[in-house]
């Protein structure tokens, strides 16, 4: 009988032992406090005020630290977010301890090394979010693990090798982002079991092979964005039969060729179409005007023939338009000039013809750029083009322009580069070019311009960096006071006829990289005076003066110049 009540003490006392140490290993509220507090000693701050060191306090409660939010339920931490706290250091092991977080932020600060295999011991976690940070190593395979994962942001780190196939392991993922980061191989096809994914972003790699068809079967797709990588191979025909709901495709800067899906006009939602950068063939699909949610088209850059569709100008909610590079045929579409909404236009690089409409400006009053430089465009510029207050970017180089430049360009006050050259423009340059204060580069160079430079053109310019006008048949006198545009970094007056000393004040130009003067008839009993204060101009890299009847030798001082310096004398 004793026997048996020692043996029932001794199995009492093991299983209350037993009992109390099992209590003694129970994540609780101090575990929690003690992984931050090992975190805390693996970081530092750059910020003086440094509110990880004065905030997080071991004498304090762990709920009321910066970044800490805890389950009042549960009394553990739910969620960490340091992000944006100009910390430096690495992510300790210790962190997986934090067994009730569901949201890991510590995104746009200095961390470095790799992520610690225990946070796959973070199963509750549905939020990750590493991005703008230094991190290497591969992307971890035990990331797979957590089932619970919604979100995973490791955009903008040091990531390399191949995204990991076990990411299709997280069933719930809604949203990847590994963009900007040095990731190569193939997209696996397996990330297209992840069937409630919203949003894919990959862009900025060095992704190879060919997109997954999977990809284009997930149907709660919105935006899928791989742009700068080197993937290949076809579009698939059927692109938009399982996409109900895609908003933005943004795929250029890739190798991707074959022709353009028509069926991508099934794509209702979407908003966004880039697809520049390519090697797509063929003509653009008429189709794409059934997408009457698009604010933003690109197709530039490709290998695009046939005319632009007529179509394209139903698009009324499209605010970009970029069709550059290509080899377009025929006149623009005349109601590409009534898309009200229209912000940028880009049609250059192509082989257009035609001439621009004589209304041009009225239908599009909330136009900020027009490029339609290298093409064969015609004709004279109309006066409406003044209705597009909003220009800052008005670009019509390299076609058969003709007649006088429009006085009304004077109207668009915010217009920051007007490129006119190699045209065939005549009369005069229009005195009111001046009112555009706001100008940074003048492009007016070989056209047919006669007539002289307005001599207040640099106290009315102060923003000017670049004032082209080579090639024409201008005459007079530079005026000095064109060192009031104080940003020149480009003076281009060559084969001209201008006359007269070249004034000294340019050598107060002290951002002066290149200046041209050849070609012109500067007085013979001038000297090469103006040489010496040149050398004020530090950065000139590009003199040109050769072919005026000059006299006189170099001056010494043209040894003070940089060595880096071309000088093109006569």
């Amino acid at each position: 009988m004793g026997r048996s009540c020692n043996l029932l003490f001794g199995l009492a006392v093991f299983i209350l032992l037993h009992y109390h140490t099992s209590l003694a290993i129970v994540p609780n509220i101090s575990t929690d406090k003690d992984a931050l507090l090992a975190l805390k000693s693996h970081i530092s701050s750059s910020d003086p005020n440094d509110i990880i060191a004065s905030n997080w306090s071991s004498s304090s409660s762990v709920c009321s630290w910066i970044g800490i939010t805890c389950s009042s339920r549960h009394n553990r931490i739910t969620a960490l977010d340091i992000s944006s706290m100009q910390l430096y250091g690495t992510v300790p092991p210790h962190v997986g301890n934090l067994s009730f977080l569901v949201s890991l932020d510590i995104s746009n600060n200095n961390f470095h090394g790799e992520l610690p295999e225990e946070l796959s011991h973070l199963q509750r976690l549905k939020l990750i979010i590493v991005e703008s940070n230094n991190f290497t190593g591969v992307i971890p395979s035990f990331l797979g693990l957590l089932p619970n994962l919604r979100i995973l942001r490791l955009s903008s780190n040091q990531f390399y090798g191949k995204i990991p196939p076990s990411l299709s392991n997280l069933t719930k993922l809604q949203g990847l982002g590994v963009e900007r980061n040095f990731l190569e191989g193939e997209i696996p096809q397996e990330l297209g079991n992840l069937r409630y994914m919203t949003i894919l972003d990959l862009q900025l790699n060095q992704l190879t092979g060919s997109i997954p068809p999977s990809i284009f079967n997930i149907t709660t797709m919105r935006i899928i964005t791989l742009f700068k990588n080197n993937l290949a191979g076809n579009l698939p025909t059927t692109i938009c039969e399982n996409l109900p709901n895609l908003e933005v495709l943004h795929i250029p800067v890739n190798n991707l060729d074959g022709v353009i899906p028509p069926n991508l006009g099934k794509c209702r939602k979407l908003r966004i179409l880039s697809l520049s950068g390519n090697k797509f063939t063929g003509t653009v699909p008429r189709e794409l005007a059934n997408l009457k949610a698009l604010t933003e088209l690109y197709l530039g850059y490709q290998h695009l023939q046939g005319e632009i569709p007529v179509e394209l100008g139903n698009l009324k909610k499209l605010r970009l338009l970029g069709l550059s590079k290509n080899e377009f045929t025929g006149s623009i579409p005349t109601n590409i000039f009534n898309m009200s909404a229209l912000q940028i236009l880009d049609l250059s690089v192509n082989r257009l013809s035609g001439r621009l409409p004589s209304d041009f400006g009225r239908g599009i009053p909330s136009l900020e750029e027009f490029s339609c430089g290298s093409n064969n465009l015609s004709g004279s510029i109309s006066a409406s083009i003044s209705n597009s207050s909003r220009l800052r970017t008005l670009d019509l180089s390299y076609n058969s322009f003709t007649g006088e430049i429009p006085a009304e360009l004077g109207n668009l006050k915010n217009l920051q580069y007007l490129d006119l050259t190699v045209n065939e423009f005549t009369s005069s340059v229009p005195a009111s070019i001046l009112n555009i204060s706001a100008l940074r580069i003048l492009g007016l160079g070989v056209n047919r311009l006669s007539g002289t430079l307005p001599s207040d053109l640099g106290r009315k310019m102060p923003s000017l960096e670049e004032l082209l006008c080579g090639g024409n048949n201008l005459s007079g006198f530079i005026s000095a006071t064109i060192s009031n545009s104080s940003r020149l970094r480009k003076l281009d007056l060559t084969l001209n006829r201008f006359t007269g000393p070249i004034p000294e004040s340019l050598g107060n130009l002290e951002y002066l990289e290149v200046l041209s003067l050849g070609g012109n008839n500067f007085f013979r009993d001038s000297t090469l005076s103006f040489l010496t204060p040149l050398t004020n101009c530090r950065k000139l890299r590009d003199l040109r003066f050769s072919d005026n009847p000059f006299d006189g030798v170099l001056p010494q001082s043209v040894g003070n110049f940089s060595n880096s310096l071309q000088i093109f004398d006569g």
